[in-house]
């Protein structure tokens, strides 16, 4: 395994423990990332005891007809935004009746990025009912760099944010 590899088990392997000690799922949201986290956590064993519903809501249309992002804040924000991954996230919660979500939506390029937001800016939404987390990042890289390196911050925000609820 690479060290990648070994970081990606690690982090995947805390959050399934947290959720099936604590009889609790998970649902994803992703856009830029098309299905990865959904594919990092199918990888690993008993995943389907804490993971339910894996979204790939790639175009606006499908943010609005599947998730419920409202076409005001896509028309407003734009696709990569924290309001429209925030929507996103709510979305797959109540679609897959899940405990907590994660959504991802951004540049990953080569093309595609305007000055406003330029190639490597990703949104990400990661919370529960009660509190959602809003982040936008900016990573280097070509294209599976840059939805790499998403995959393993959201699945690093996700459990920080766990690990909050246990102090």
């Amino acid at each position: 395994m690479t060290e990648t590899t070994t970081d990606l088990y690690s982090l995947l392997e805390y959050l399934g423990n947290f959720l099936s000690e604590k009889n609790q799922t998970i649902s994803t949201a992703e856009s830029c990332t098309g299905g990865w986290l959904g594919k990092e956590i199918t990888g690993i064993p008993g995943s389907s005891r804490w993971f339910g519903t894996g979204l790939i809501t790639y175009s606006n249309s499908a943010k609005v007809k599947i998730l419920g992002v409202n076409k005001e804040t896509l028309l407003k924000e734009g696709a990569v935004s924290e309001s429209v991954v925030r929507e996103m996230a709510i979305g797959a919660m109540q679609l897959g009746r899940a405990d907590y979500g994660i959504a991802i939506s951004g540049v990953a390029g080569p093309g595609g990025g305007s000055k406003e937001r330029p190639v490597g800016t990703v949104c990400f939404a990661l919370g529960n009912s009660e509190k959602i987390i809003t982040r936008t990042m900016h990573f280097e890289g070509q294209r599976d760099d840059v939805r790499n390196q998403s995959v393993i911050y959201a699945f690093t925000e996700i459990n920080n944010f766990l690990k909050t609820l246990q102090n």
